[in-house]
This record gives C-alpha cells, structure tokens and sequence, in this order.
C-alpha cells in the first residue's frame, strides 16, 4: 500500500483510502514501496507469515466479515507470541472478489480491531482480485532471547494457557447446522497470547508453541524439535466446560501457549497478572523423540491439522 500524499486514482486506491480512514492511529509508516521496521538494539526481528483462505480456514455463514478480518490477524499474531516476541507491525496483502468489495470497510475494521489489542500498526500489504476472499497476514516483531521450539530439556515441566475446545466445538456445532453457543466467542475472537508470552520467558520458560493444529500435535512438534519425549497426565489438561477431554487434545485453532520450564512457575502470580489458568500438564521424559503419551485419554486424531490432507 501507499499512503494518502501519493495516492493516484482508481477503485484500488479509493479501496486502500477507505482502509487508511478505517484504520487511522493504527497505520503507521505507510509510503513506500516496502515498510521499515525499526529494531531496539540487539533484538531479532521475528517474522512470521499466515493465510486466512474463504472456504478453507472460515466460511462465510460462520463470522462477519469484521471478525474475519480481525481472526486473519489474530492468528498471525499469535506466531509472535509463541516466540515471546513484541509486536512491530503488520503487512496485510488481501485478495477481494467482486462479492466482497461492499464489505472490504468491515473486513479492515477487524484488522484494525486486531492490531489495536496486540498495541500494534499495519505497515503496509496489497490488494488484489481473486475469486475466493483470503487473507494473508506477516506479522512482524522483535525479541531478545526468543522462545523456539527446540529449547525443552529433560526434566522441564509442561504448562499450558488458557483453557482449551471451544473451538473444537463451535465447528462441529457449526458442520452439524447447530448454533456454536456459549463456544462462539472463542472460535470467532481468538487473542493472541503476546503479553503472555513474554512473561513466561522472563521466569524460565524454556521452549514455546501456539496452538493452532492441535494439542497434542502441537507438542509433538516441540517434542521431535528438542529431541525428547513428552508425558501428559490427561486429567490435569485444562477444557471449556462441557468439552470432552478427547475434543479439548485435539482441538487446533485455539492460539493458547504450550511452555516447558525447568522450575515450577508461578500459576497464581500468572492468573493473578493476566485472569487466565496456567496448568501445569506433564514433563519432559527421555524416550524416543517426538513421542508423546497422554495418560487416561485416547487421541484419534495426533496428527492434528494438516493443510494438505484431505
């Protein structure tokens, strides 16, 4: 995008105009070919990229388009988190059917909703026309010891944020025809856990992922990238009331934190900061890497979501 000062005629610069009235304050630096994101001295620029495609992550009888556009975000954002990295910025490039356009103002106003949460700015993007509505967001930050994947080490613990299936089960309710409830709220405004996030590194945590295949999936990845094995008591794993625990392990799209931490964490310190469960919810064990056994519930789907099964 460019910003208003040099900003030609044309329906595709009217579109990013009416986005860049949208977003106000919450625009920052756009007006050049590429954004600029400055980093504090020392810090690793973290950047993550995520696509939101019409009919394959979302439906369109499922969430407005406000919360289409504020979950594109969200989810991206949360890749952040998972790194324990502060926010930069984003870049939003956005493919518009001809039957979208007259919602392209409510689909920013969700990108604005978003970035304004996670105390951040769109830096830029494109638009584009398509014949399916999609989304693709990189989202931009900085950390000084970022949290990855492969930092578990024997004898960690394993906690977890949150509470976990709604989104499981808004879905299933939604594929059944059947009002979502009670679970919607979770499934349409996922938040990104950055705040989170870098608390939990600040006291020890040793390795981090966001839950977006799945719990149990989610932790294989942690497992088979720190070379260990992982032990889940199953009754300890925190689900949404009247979720079963099955549901809750292999529910994706949650964007809760997975952590592993040397030491015990402060649960009440942590719930008392951010009014949110930290569950302590198993070990880190030797055994053959990337195995992990969740104690008392059988998992039917471990793999969780992969985008190219079918």
């Amino acid at each position: 995008m460019i910003g208003n000062s040099s900003l030609g005629p044309g329906a595709e610069f009217d579109a990013i105009r009416r986005m860049l009235e949208t977003w106000g304050p919450r625009a920052s630096g756009i007006g050049d070919d590429a954004a600029i994101a400055r980093l504090p001295r020392g810090d690793a620029l973290i950047a993550s990229v995520d696509s939101a495609v019409e009919n394959r992550h979302f439906k369109s009888d499922w969430l407005s388009p406000r919360e289409i556009g504020y979950r594109a975000i969200a989810a991206a954002l949360s890749d952040l988190a998972a790194m324990a990295a502060r926010p930069l910025g984003v870049l939003v490039a956005m493919a518009i059917p001809d039957a979208w356009r007259g919602r392209l103002d409510d689909i920013a106003a969700g990108v604005g909703d978003a970035v304004e949460a996670a105390g951040t700015h769109v830096l830029g993007g494109n638009l584009t026309d398509a014949t399916e509505l999609s989304i693709t967001t990189t989202a931009l930050g900085s950390a000084f010891s970022p949290l990855v994947r492969g930092g578990a080490n024997l004898g960690d613990h394993v906690y977890v944020t949150g509470r976990l299936g709604a989104p499981a089960s808004a879905i299933r309710r939604l594929l059944a025809g059947d009002s979502p409830g009670a679970f919607r709220e979770r499934f349409a405004h996922p938040v990104p856990r950055l705040l989170e996030a870098r608390w939990l590194a600040d006291h020890g945590a040793t390795s981090a992922i966001d839950i977006s295949d799945g719990f149990v999936a989610d932790l294989r990845h942690v497992a088979h990238a720190s070379g260990v094995a992982i032990e889940i008591e199953g009754g300890t794993v925190p689900c949404f009331p009247d979720v079963p625990a099955q549901l809750a392990v292999e529910s994706g799209e949650e964007y809760e934190l997975i952590v592993t931490a040397p030491g015990s964490l402060d649960v009440g310190e942590f719930q008392s900061r951010f009014k949110l469960p930290l569950t302590r919810v198993g070990g880190v064990v030797g055994g053959r890497p990337g195995h992990v056994d969740v104690r008392g519930i059988a998992v039917a789907n471990a793999r969780g979501h992969d985008h190219f099964s079918r």
